[in-house]
């Protein structure tokens, strides 16, 4: 698959994951669990505490998991014939495999550990509310892309978020902040704005990582 169609698969699970905020939001503010509607990406949403909001982000929702079977981490697993792992792996056999494929793509390996930190605190088997999965965080519809057969094998995640990170890095001209910006909130998103989106999310997720990647350079442990 070239680039720009992976591009199209991130920058869909990007927006349907702000979409899921949205709506969870919407609704804790609708039941007064929240005094004040609070969300990152507020700014891309007209009408906010609308119910005609909550309806369309769940109508947003609907349509992409029609249009994306991969959305649903059971049909991805499925679909591809594979099992998860149940193999845990330890910390001394990821940062290995940090090594190992940092070299085969050419990152700085404690750049992709920061980045790992980051995403799943080391935890090969996390996941997260909109179905992002493994170490390195990947979307089903984004690891079908990479190849990637199974997300929670801590190989497979870490190949193809390192592969994905180095394409970041090479279209957006090796410069560290871009790739993370692109790597949370979508490459069109960083094009859009010509640099990081204002979105306060992708904004700590970029100033977190980069202050993680200085500690270990500086010979701190994550």
């Amino acid at each position: 698959m070239s680039i720009s169609g992976l591009d199209s698969i991130i920058n869909r699970m990007q927006y349907l994951d702000r979409q899921f905020d949205v709506l969870n939001n919407a609704f804790n503010n609708i039941s007064g669990e929240n005094d004040a509607f609070n969300v990152s990406n507020a700014h891309e949403v007209p009408d906010k505490n609308s119910f005609q909001t909550i309806l369309n982000a769940k109508e947003l929702i609907k349509e992409a998991e029609n249009e994306d079977s991969y959305l649903n981490i059971d049909s991805f697993y499925e679909t591809n014939n594979v099992q998860r792992s149940g193999k845990i792996t330890s910390r001394d056999e990821i940062n290995e495999l940090i090594e190992q494929y940092s070299r085969k793509y050419g990152l700085d390996s404690d750049f992709v550990k920061a980045v790992i930190k980051q995403e799943s605190g080391f935890n090969e088997k996390a996941t997260s509310k909109c179905g992002a999965m493994g170490l390195m965080q990947l979307m089903p519809g984004t690891a079908k892309a990479l190849s990637v057969n199974d997300p929670y094998n801590a190989r497979d995640n870490i190949e193809g978020g390192v592969k994905y990170l180095k394409s970041l890095m090479d279209r957006f001209g090796g410069d560290m902040k871009l790739a993370l910006a692109a790597y949370n909130a979508g490459p069109n998103a960083v094009k859009k704005y010509n640099g990081i989106p204002p979105y306060n999310e992708t904004q700590n997720y970029v100033k977190n990582i980069m202050l993680m990647y200085e500690k270990v350079q500086n010979g701190g442990e994550l």
